[in-house]
């Protein structure tokens, strides 16, 4: 297992670790539910240095993103970062990502940790125009600093204004004693607040910082458990959960991120998915009675047959009932269709409806 360069400090506070994409990670400090209310209602900070990061440079970089990613990234302007996917040839993903534009021959492409390997060999295998590659994900960290309270909290630590910064822009700017560190209005908890990205050799000291910073506004250490439940209230896609090698975007709800306005890998494919019509689609939905869905539970219909199964689920610690993620047929994906949970032998009644669960 490798160690992020804040291990050592994960340890110091008591945190649960868990291997997680070859990483030892924090799972939890305090306990899910307290974390994730921290995240809600004040701010929160996670260590996410296991994702990765390829810098893609020179005359050719945007072509090569274009050829990969589903959505335009020819949109973007300078400090504006785009979600996207990177589509398979069978009508799959390869892995969901941000793309950073740092010029208009300089882009960052962050991606899932479990999938460095396996993207990187995509990407490059597609590198027909020689746009230039580097990847930096062993020398990066990756803090997330989440929550409504974040820009008050962290704004002494910068000169840029968080306040009023846009949600998907990111400035390259000073931070917490540090020139030249990315701070993007990005995240993955839908209670605003920063990702902030530096070298391995400055992260513990930005973390000190933040927590210091921090202190008036309650700041809290956050595992990887709650980043999944305060996902998961908003209907984030989780790669490996939601998303993978055979899920197509345009069943997974991300038809938004897969713009028919240029060549992309299976664009074509995908384009005649999209008019002649999805068969399954993954669909947000809420038990009507007690009951925690998991993943890889079965959804059933009226008379226990299957017709689909759980992506995602927990007990939403918002709400405080059961929710989740799930592919179903497309006659049962319309919001107030009844469906069932089976949990241990017993067909759970649940309703699917509009996401995000958390509003």
């Amino acid at each position: 297992m490798k160690n992020t360069a804040l291990t050592h400090i994960h340890e110091a506070l008591g945190a649960k670790l868990v291997p997680f994409a070859g990483y030892n990670m924090p799972v939890q400090y305090e306990g899910i539910n307290v974390e994730h209310e921290t995240v809600r209602n004040g701010v929160g900070i996670f260590d996410v240095s296991h994702m990765g990061e390829f810098l893609i440079t020179g005359p050719n970089a945007l072509e090569l993103i274009q050829k990969v990613c589903s959505n335009d990234a020819s949109k973007l302007v300078d400090s504006q970062a785009q979600y996207s996917c990177l589509p398979n040839e069978d009508g799959g993903i390869v892995d969901d990502l941000i793309i950073y534009r740092l010029n208009s021959e300089k882009y960052l492409l962050v991606v899932n940790a479990s999938n460095i390997d396996k993207d990187w060999d995509w990407i490059s295998k597609h590198n027909s125009m020689k746009a230039e590659m580097k990847n930096l994900s062993e020398d990066f960290s990756l803090l997330a600093i989440q929550g409504p309270k974040a820009a008050k909290a962290m704004q002494s630590l910068t000169s840029i204004d968080l306040e009023n910064m846009k949600y998907y822009t990111f400035e390259v700017a000073d931070f917490a004693g540090i020139e030249h560190v990315i701070i993007s209005a990005t995240g993955y908890t839908g209670s605003g607040g920063f990702e902030i990205y530096c070298k391995n050799s400055e992260v513990e000291q930005v973390w000190n910082k933040v927590m210091e910073a921090g202190e008036a506004e309650g700041i809290k250490p956050i595992g990887l458990a709650a980043r999944d439940t305060l996902r998961l209230e908003m209907g984030f896609c989780l790669y490996g959960n939601d998303i993978d090698d055979s899920t197509s975007p345009l069943e997974a709800g991300l038809g938004w991120i897969t713009k028919f306005t240029k060549d992309f890998t299976n664009s074509q494919n995908l384009k005649k998915q999209k008019e002649e019509g999805v068969t399954k689609k993954l669909v947000g939905f809420e038990l009507t009675e007690k009951g925690i869905p998991r993943h890889d539970y079965d959804i059933v219909d009226a008379n226990d047959k299957k017709i689909g199964v759980v992506t995602s689920g927990t007990m939403s610690p918002s709400l405080k009932k059961g929710i989740g993620l799930g592919y179903v047929p497309t006659e049962y994906s319309k919001v107030g269709t009844t469906i069932y949970i089976a949990i241990r032998k017993k067909s759970i009644p649940a309703t699917v409806v509009k996401l995000p669960f958390y509003k």
